[in-house]
């Protein structure tokens, strides 16, 4: 009996039920979401693109609505590639018998690529999953416009670039939305939608709607920067850069953050997302938002050599450094110790999360911790990143306030 009575009143169980409440309430009910009468029905589905990332929402978008999703490329071949990937995703999902051979067969038939934008003519919902490059999308966007009509929805799968300046130079600004999916697609739970000045409720409530179909669990936030997963991500690893920049060792600084329990180091994640990725995130935070999103030497000199991954299989099946991204560390002379690494890095994110909190990207702190358990694998035992820096007082210090009351996923005490 005691020994359950301590279970019931420690930190991590009521953390882990936090958690778990939050993400079962948020699947249910997306906070501030219009009402779904709203929503208009999508009968057939476009992708621009037919890369990795594009042709991952294709496959998810047929499985899950069931309707007609067309894909393009700038060639034939290039379409042809994306949709070939798609229907053998559908080939092995019959192998592991996770469906059916007719099922897929259904399927493979409604999914179909080509060179000419035109195929996007009665598009209900159209994605674009291209280069990250602003000018693009709003060419893409201008001609789209002419092809489909005024309800369709034009979404983009950006990950840091402006929405509302995509929808720039439109007829219908209102039916530009941000569509941000994680990878891999199929397995990353969270949908961020992004809402622009000029987004109306019909498109929200489509997007929602659509989401829900995918079984996603989604929050709507503000177009800013980043969205939320990526701002508060790219603010955490720059402090880790940063930090090997200035002459911590990569050892030193990569593990300092592994008693919290994060399913892979900084580097790690670096070498999954691509240092291109991470870089261009970064870069566009840092002229956005200011000096505190630093450009980190190192990851400029990766990017520029094409090294991918900061950790590489040895012969023998371990995994060690990368000599060649080794090679390439801005070697500082100011060294931090792991205890000093974890400190900045904490801080760092509970600055950032009150300013989120304080410009309106999302409207309350739970949607925060929301982001981070289904977008950035926060772990479930620690109940939310907020009442994490609650807990460890860093809320205090940086912000002045805790961002949950007293008993918000901890003991009413702390």
């Amino acid at each position: 009996d005691q020994t359950l009575s301590d279970l019931t009143m420690s930190d991590p169980l009521r953390a882990s039920l936090y958690a778990f409440n939050l993400i079962q309430k948020k699947r249910k009910k997306v906070e501030g979401a219009p009402k779904a009468a709203l929503a208009r029905k999508v009968g057939k589905v476009g992708v621009v693109g037919a890369g990795l990332m594009a042709s991952q929402l294709a496959l998810l978008l047929v499985r899950n609505l069931k309707c007609p999703v067309v894909m393009t490329d700038i060639d034939q071949e290039r379409a042809d590639k994306g949709v070939a990937w798609v229907k053998n995703e559908l080939a092995k999902l019959v192998e592991k018998k996770r469906m059916s051979a007719e099922s897929a067969g259904r399927l493979s038939l409604l999914i179909s690529g080509s060179a000419d934008q035109n195929v996007f003519a009665g598009c209900d919902f159209i994605i674009e999953a291209i280069f990250e490059e602003l000018l693009l999308k709003q060419e893409l966007f201008k001609k789209l416009e002419k092809i489909v009509s005024p309800e369709c929805i034009l979404a983009t799968n950006t990950s840091s670039l402006s929405v509302e300046r995509m929808g720039e130079g439109l007829e219908h600004p209102e039916r530009v939305v941000g569509f941000h999916f994680f990878n891999p697609v199929a397995i990353m739970p969270l949908l961020e939608i992004a809402r622009t000045s000029k987004t109306d409720d019909a498109t929200t409530a489509t997007a929602v709607n659509i989401g829900k179909e995918l079984k996603k669990t989604m929050i709507i936030c503000k177009d800013a920067p980043g969205f939320v997963v990526n701002r508060l991500l790219t603010r955490f690893m720059g402090e880790i850069t940063d930090a090997v920049d200035e002459g911590t060792s990569p050892e030193v600084a990569d593990n300092a953050m592994r008693s919290i329990g994060f399913p892979m180091s900084p580097f790690e994640l670096l070498g999954l997302v691509g240092p291109g990725v991470g870089l261009h995130v970064a870069e566009t935070l840092h002229e956005n938002l200011g000096p505190r999103y630093r450009i980190s030497p190192t990851m400029q000199a990766m990017v520029k050599e094409g090294i991918k991954t900061f950790y590489i299989k040895s012969e023998d099946g371990s995994v060690v450094a990368n000599p060649a991204a080794v090679a390439l560390i801005h070697k500082g002379d100011t060294p931090s110790t792991a205890e000093q690494v974890r400190s900045r890095a904490l801080k760092a994110l509970a600055e950032e999360a009150r300013m989120m909190l304080d410009e309106g990207v999302v409207s309350t702190p739970a949607e925060i911790d929301l982001c981070m358990l289904m977008g950035a694998g926060w772990p479930m035992h620690l109940g939310g990143i907020l009442p994490f820096l609650d807990r460890e007082g860093i809320s205090d210090s940086v912000c002045g306030s805790r961002f949950h009351p007293a008993g918000v996923a901890s003991l009413p005490s702390k």
